[in-house]
């Protein structure tokens, strides 16, 4: 059997999978695993931070706790390993071994060497980059590329890592905020293409896109001072 699954992260057209793929990605990381309740409901999960659902996954293998990281994560990570690998379809199969691993080394994680998203980062990137090095070698009789003069690959991670934190930032969000910083960042629509995308007044755009900033910021901001 599998996990209800929580799709309200999933659903942005160019930063997620469909929805229909974020619920068959962590319904089958769950498959063959033994079902275990949450003794909490789902009010108290979204509630707890992310390094007590991860504690919760570790210690109970509380599919629910699962479900909410998950519901937290899946796009901030499917976000980055698209970054990381460049390739849409197959990001989904990565997606589905990060979080496998996160269900199998849940019992790794330690709060006090740093917040759950690093972990989960470096999870998400280890996965990406095995799906790099699984790819078929070159031919030996491939003329070799030019000398890159672009990003080197430490350069390319943090970029990446930034990116995922952003996108996750950006999904808890509530509601209201989430949508227009994704219209006008993700999409790149002016705020005058905001309002008239969502029938709003343009200065409650303008009100939630300054909310919407600060609430990242101060997030960000934590982050690095956990890390």
């Amino acid at each position: 059997m599998k996990t209800p699954i929580r799709h309200n992260a999933c659903t942005h057209r160019e930063t997620g999978p469909p929805r229909a793929v974020c619920g068959a990605m962590a319904g089958a990381v769950m498959e063959q695993q033994p079902r275990r309740a949450s003794p909490l409901g789902a009010v108290q999960l979204s509630s707890r931070s992310d390094e007590d659902l991860l504690e919760l996954v570790a210690e109970r293998r509380d599919e629910a706790a699962f479900d909410e990281f998950y519901g937290r994560y899946g796009r901030a990570v499917y976000a980055v390993v698209v970054r990381l690998i460049g390739d849409r379809a197959h990001s989904e199969d990565v997606v589905q071994l990060a979080f496998t691993n996160v269900w199998r080394a849940a019992a790794g994680y330690r709060r006090d060497r740093g917040p759950a998203t690093g972990w989960l980062f470096a999870i998400a990137r280890n996965a990406a980059v095995d799906a790099l090095r699984s790819r078929a070698a070159p031919s030996r009789w491939e003329v070799p590329d030019l000398p890159d003069d672009g990003p080197g690959p430490d350069e390319r991670a943090a970029a990446a890592e930034q990116a995922f934190r952003v996108h996750a930032a950006v999904d808890r969000l509530p509601d209201h905020e989430r949508e227009v910083v994704e219209l006008a960042y993700f999409d790149g629509l002016s705020q005058s293409e905001v309002a008239a995308r969502l029938g709003s007044p343009l200065g409650t755009v303008k009100t939630r896109t300054r909310c919407a900033l600060a609430h990242l910021a101060d997030r960000l901001a934590a982050e690095r001072v956990m890390g």
